[in-house]
């Protein structure tokens, strides 16, 4: 998923994986918890975790944005992708949104 965003770049630390695009981070990958963090919007952010607490959960705001986490055992891919897809819009600089919409299948 994350590999079909332009200009994402990776870091890998100990326990996770970070997501970046223009030098700002969108998202974290944890391997041992198989679960992913994604930057959402504070409504967004309140909705998912409102109607599915099985699937999300807070995990921290910041900067005006609510960052979730995503049990990925108990998300269909299109959704986690679209959330991806999401929190990287969020964080890319408005042109390289504009020149990479979301394709759908």
């Amino acid at each position: 998923m994350v590999d079909k965003l332009a200009e994402v770049t990776r870091a890998q630390a100990r326990d996770y994986t970070s997501f970046s695009v223009g030098g700002k981070r969108f998202g974290y990958y944890w391997p041992r918890t198989k679960t992913v963090g994604l930057k959402q919007t504070l409504s967004e952010q309140l909705a998912l975790v409102s109607e599915r607490p099985d699937v999300f959960e807070v995990q921290f705001t910041a900067g005006g944005f609510g960052w979730v986490v995503v049990y990925l055992q108990r998300i269909d891919a299109d959704e986690l992708t679209e959330l991806v897809y999401e929190a990287w819009r969020l964080t890319a600089p408005e042109q390289l949104v504009e020149a990479n919409p979301l394709r759908r299948r």
